[in-house]
């Protein structure tokens, strides 16, 4: 069976939506990212970037959220659109681009040390958060699904990160991206979002923010490099 490395985070969830709706039979792993699991020595032979979602189908690893979707679309022939090269480019920029972006701006503004100036990169990952919601948004006029006429991992892959859209830029931001509010508010209401989201509450993960989990979490604070 299909081996689900996962967390509460984005980037799994997604990855939990297309399972769910794919209706595959999969264990979920728990991986504590609060409490380091994710740099167990058994866990960096599954990803050696010590970050999750992971999958190992059957001895195939595939790690990084993005390269799973594909991996399961064109697996199991489901929620592929047909124009491949316009799912390309839009995948990758949720992976190079929405997701980094959104992950840094939730960093800065949520995390980061507030006995430290970080105005100079919260103000570079909000303008640039921003920025890429809007070209979302502006690709979503007039279109229901983000590639062609039906529901995709495209839209999985942006439904994982732009649901957290108040989280990262503040409880009004949803009123600058509509279109992307809409696509959310579909894709929320599926009954597969309901389990994908409630997957994280079978389990117990550690809750606080401590010395603990920062220094597993954001590990570049104990280290400098030249």
């Amino acid at each position: 069976m299909l081996k689900f490395y996962f967390n509460g985070s984005p980037n799994p969830t997604k990855v939990a939506l297309f399972l769910e709706e794919a209706g595959l039979a999969y264990e979920p792993v728990k991986i504590d990212t609060r409490k380091g699991e994710q740099f167990a020595p058994e866990y960096l032979k599954i990803n050696p970037n010590g970050k999750v979602p992971a999958i190992d189908d059957g001895g195939t690893i595939v790690f990084d959220s993005n390269a799973i979707l594909l991996y399961l679309a064109e697996k199991t022939g489901q929620f592929l659109p047909a124009n491949r090269a316009e799912l390309l480019s839009w995948l990758m920029f949720v992976a190079t681009g929405v997701g980094p972006y959104s992950g840094q701006a939730v960093h800065f503004k949520h995390f980061a040390p507030k006995d430290q100036n970080h105005d100079y990169a919260h103000n570079r990952y909000q303008y640039e958060t921003d920025r890429h919601y809007k070209i979302l948004d502006a690709h979503l006029a007039g279109r229901r699904y983000m590639v062609g006429d039906a529901y995709s991992i495209l839209d999985m892959a942006v439904w994982g990160w732009a649901r957290m859209v108040p989280f990262k830029l503040g409880d009004d931001a949803f009123a600058r991206y509509p279109n992307v509010k809409r696509l959310i508010d579909e894709i929320s209401g599926r009954p597969a979002a309901a389990r994908a989201l409630a997957l994280k509450d079978k389990f117990i993960f550690k809750a606080e923010m401590d010395d603990e989990a920062r220094a597993n979490m954001f590990k570049h604070m104990a280290t400098k490099v030249a």
